[in-house]
């Protein structure tokens, strides 16, 4: 039973709690044991909050994850764990580590707060409205790299939180094309906000957001203020990685048919996967690095 609970929150997707190491990456303080401890806090923080919100998700989902060919496999869909005490167990892990977040740094309990709130008004009724569905699930990314920067705490750059929101949405729009190709006729009686789409209008989202993806990094990676602030004249390299990086996972979408559970398929790629942990050792060479002169 244990282990069905756990499973409910959905551990295999507390990888993109792993946003709340951005602030600490780029604002230099890897170096730093305190900040280190703190965006630990955070990142355990979101993995707890994130699967009471799944919790929930799949409570309100129920009877339509029964008939998609994967979902239905969920501990709360197959009837593995009951409503009653999954809905106890997330409410009072909320309570429990909001409390914590607050006692330790007010601006990152009011985030997480603020997290919460948009995974359950997600739940509730933004999964239901075009477009802003995929804008919520890619707004709780921005929260996560906000939140890391509140509690070590340091600026943020509106560079990182502009790139994070265009790249969160450009997952957000592959997994909603995954979900109507691989549903086709069921699509709808699984999720009805996608009778709203079609994949030729998703892929016009995907083009603009690719683009402007893409242009967002480069002006970021390019900005003098930035490589100034980073010391980091050499940080337009990485934008390589960022072009290959984008262009796989189109192909992963388009000719292998993936992009459900982007977490995973960006760690089952190997191409995708080698490029990611490249572009972080390119990254962290960079910013870190300073050769004596």
């Amino acid at each position: 039973m244990v282990k069905e609970f756990i499973k409910v929150m959905r551990p295999r997707q507390w990888i993109k709690n792993l946003m709340v190491f951005a602030a600490i990456i780029f604002a230099q303080k890897l170096n730093n044991s305190d900040a280190i401890l703190k965006t630990g806090f955070a990142f355990i923080c979101f993995c707890i909050i994130s699967g009471c919100g799944y919790i929930f998700n799949d409570i309100m989902d129920k009877e339509r994850d029964k008939i998609h060919p994967k979902k239905k496999e969920r501990p709360i869909a197959a009837g593995k764990v009951k409503v009653l005490p999954a809905l106890s167990l997330s409410i009072g892990l909320v309570i429990i580590t909001l409390f914590a977040s607050f006692l330790l740094s007010c601006q990152f309990g009011f985030v997480l707060s603020g997290y919460f709130l948009l995974t359950v008004s997600y739940s509730l009724f933004l999964k239901n409205i075009v477009i802003l569905d995929v804008l919520a699930l890619s707004t709780g990314f921005v929260f996560r790299v906000v939140g890391g920067a509140v509690i070590i705490p340091v600026v943020i750059s509106p560079w990182l939180i502009g790139c994070t929101m265009l790249l969160a949405l450009f997952i957000s729009l592959g997994k909603r094309r995954h979900e109507l190709v691989l549903l086709e006729e069921g699509a709808i009686a699984h999720r009805a906000i996608l009778k709203e789409y079609t994949p030729a209008f998703i892929d016009e989202m995907i083009a603009a957001v690719t683009g402007s993806t893409l242009i967002a990094y480069s002006f970021y990676a390019c900005s003098p203020e930035v490589q100034k602030k980073l010391d980091a004249p050499y940080l337009p390299i990485t934008i390589i990685f960022v072009i290959y990086g984008i262009f796989r996972y189109l192909y992963l979408v388009h000719q292998k048919g993936v992009g459900g559970s982007p977490d995973v398929d960006m760690i089952k790629d190997k191409p995708l996967f080698i490029n990611i942990i490249l572009w972080l050792i390119a990254v962290l060479i960079i910013i870190y690095w300073k050769p004596i002169s």
